[in-house]
């Protein structure tokens, strides 16, 4: 009795912590930011649906956005297992095998998408179906590991949870939600490339073609600075359309001119050399950037 009793107890706990690796095969840092923003497009709609709808629209995006990471980790377990930054993944580490991930992450996939659609509306979940398949088929499979603009590319599929959030409450696309596309859009190069540039080793030893690898050190630096100077007229385009007013657009100028700042330091530094500390700053900051971004998006209706 007791060591039946104990042995129901361990496959219980077995359970659990398989539960756990499977949840962190859905990257939950992203699954967060995927949350925030996507909420944040809902709620700048000018549509009010109700709570629990709104609740239930959400978490299925966050499900389908967790379900093109564990369709990453299968495609990439082989690049993660040689990579420092990742190969503490449940994949890499035995703690669940590729078939698992795969079975997962696609059962994942069409639970969201139907669900949604049946649940908010056939726009949503259309691009949200779109979302899981340009971020697993165009950025993981084809361009990864053919081209340093992968992050350019592939960025579009980070950038539409919001525009996702819009249509959940609106069932309609209009150019407003596009501003929070442009915006995350062109935030991705510089933040990823930051990231780039300490980690370079690593992509090195996986083999992916990041830009510091490819164009070097100096170049990189430059685009950064460049699509940091991008953000300009993207924080601007919200104001220029009548979208949000001056409590989103002053305090936004000047985040972004603390966010070039940070990038022209980085690229006056030494020629063809980088500080390594000034990027994991532009890194760390750039997150932070965004989030500030899209809260102000929320304070600037509020008042």
């Amino acid at each position: 009795m007791i060591k039946s009793k104990l042995k129901n107890r361990n496959l219980s706990q077995e359970d659990a912590f398989n539960l756990s690796e499977l949840f962190k095969l859905m990257k939950p840092r992203v699954m967060s930011l995927v949350i925030f923003t996507c909420a944040v497009g809902l709620l700048m709609s000018p549509n009010v649906i109700p709570t629990k709808d709104a609740i239930i629209g959400i978490l299925l995006v966050s499900i389908g956005a967790g379900a093109a990471g564990a369709l990453n980790m299968w495609y990439e377990s082989d690049l993660d297992a040689i990579m420092t930054r990742t190969c503490l993944r449940p994949i890499p580490t035995g703690k669940v095998n590729k078939n698992q991930a795969l079975v997962f992450g696609v059962f994942l996939s069409i639970l969201s998408v139907i669900a949604l659609d049946y649940y908010s509306n056939r726009i949503s979940a259309i691009l949200l179906l779109f979302t899981i398949l340009f971020y697993v088929f165009v950025y993981t499979i084809w361009l990864k590991r053919k081209t340093p603009q992968n992050i350019v590319i592939g960025g579009a599929a980070g950038a539409l949870p919001p525009v996702i959030g819009w249509t959940i409450a609106t069932n309609s696309l209009s150019f407003e939600p596009i501003t929070f596309f442009l915006i995350i859009f062109f935030w991705t190069p510089s933040h990823f490339w930051a990231l780039s540039l300490y980690k370079s080793d690593d992509y090195k030893k996986a083999k992916i073609p990041m830009l510091p690898l490819t164009n070097g050190v100096e170049s990189t630096k430059f685009n950064i600075f460049i699509y940091s100077l991008i953000m300009l007229p993207a924080v601007i385009l919200p104001y220029a359309i009548g979208f949000v007013g001056l409590a989103f657009l002053i305090p936004s100028l000047i985040l972004t001119l603390y966010y070039n700042y940070l990038c022209l330091e980085l690229y006056n530094y030494k020629k063809n050399k980088f500080d390594a500390k000034k990027a994991k700053t532009i890194f760390g900051y750039s997150i932070l950037y965004l989030f500030l971004i899209f809260v102000l998006f929320l304070a600037d209706k509020i008042i």
